[in-house]
């Protein structure tokens, strides 16, 4: 089951990832077992990842996207062309999520 984030969430989230670099790439293979598993093992170590997808098929992202979020019970951040950001807390709780507009301009 997917994470729903709120809008402001969201927000925050694509501010952090917008400096990441995608860990994860997804070839002409599509959405394997190994690539699922490598997302899931990159989301425990970093809560928040980039995923890049090869391939100019754009329904076919939108699917990998979805399977990607109700398979790990990830949040979908964002999907800008190729790339497709991920948020799921671990144990560890590295990303603190803002509760409202004011707490996310409050931000350092």
């Amino acid at each position: 089951m997917k994470i729903e984030l709120t809008p402001v969430e969201r927000q925050y989230l694509k501010g952090l990832a917008h400096s990441l670099s995608p860990v994860v790439m997804i070839g002409n293979n599509g959405l394997t077992e190994s690539v699922i598993r490598e997302i899931a093992i990159s989301l425990d170590a970093h809560e928040l990842i980039k995923v890049r997808v090869l391939g100019d098929d754009r329904a076919a992202r939108v699917a990998m996207y979805d399977q990607i979020a109700n398979d790990l019970g990830a949040g979908q951040v964002q999907h800008i062309g190729k790339l497709l950001v991920l948020f799921r807390p671990s144990e560890a709780k590295r990303i603190d999520l803002p509760k409202s507009k004011k707490a996310l301009k409050a931000r350092p």
